[in-house]
């Protein structure tokens, strides 16, 4: 055991929140307190980025008119992604796949402006300012669950449609519609798992050793 390692309470507590964190589309009423919310908001912009450009940008939302009109992308991409389903597009319409009217609390994620000049970590893989912001979301969906608070990543939405809406420059991008506030429960498994949507697969069968697909 590192002389570095946490006691063994505060290691299960890590580990227990990265195990029942989960993509909440349930909420009831309630807030979310402002200290609470500011601390959430630090321990994102405590995650790790690439060349440490902190590409993140998060937009809170608080005009009830533009919440509606972010819904209304959502409800508009939601009915194309059922129609690109083919076949199992009724199934996902069954599907709640977003809170953005029930959550105390409606964040957008975004990539910054004018990133192109950010080479350090991203000369081949340009992607990490992404992966950078996708560290900073888990960040604070972690600590949200720890303070008991459900937290959503709604992806469904067309981004530019959605920058307009905010005022982005056009070199920014939104990521991702956070949905965050109380919860009746959390599932006891991932929604879509519970709805028979798909299934997730183990470990196993994503780890492999020196050369693609062996294991």
């Amino acid at each position: 055991m590192s002389r570095h390692a946490y006691s063994a309470e505060a290691r299960a507590a890590i580990y227990r929140v990265i195990g029942e964190r989960r993509d909440m589309r349930h909420f009831i009423p309630g807030e979310v307190e402002p200290a609470l919310l500011a601390r959430l908001l630090e321990a994102a912009h405590q995650g790790p980025s690439v060349g440490l450009m902190q590409p993140w940008r998060f937009v809170r939302i608080t005009r009830p008119a533009l919440r509606t009109a972010i819904g209304e992308l959502v409800e508009q991409e939601r009915l194309a992604t059922a129609e690109a389903l083919g076949e199992r597009g009724a199934q996902f319409m069954r599907l709640k796949v977003e809170g953005i009217r029930d959550c105390a609390e409606l964040l957008v994620a975004a990539l910054m402006e004018g990133r192109e000049p950010y080479v350090f970590g991203r000369r081949t893989l340009p992607q990490m300012d992404l992966a950078s912001l996708a560290c900073a979301i888990q960040n604070l969906w972690l600590a949200a669950r720890a303070e008991g608070l459900g937290m959503g990543w709604v992806s469904l939405f067309d981004p530019l449609a959605l920058g307009r809406l905010l005022g982005m420059p056009d070199d920014a991008q939104p990521v991702a519609i956070l949905c965050l506030g109380p919860v009746e429960t959390f599932y006891t498994a991932p929604m879509l798992a519970l709805e028979g949507w798909a299934q997730p697969r183990p470990l196993q069968e994503l780890l492999f050793e020196n050369q693609w697909e062996q294991r």
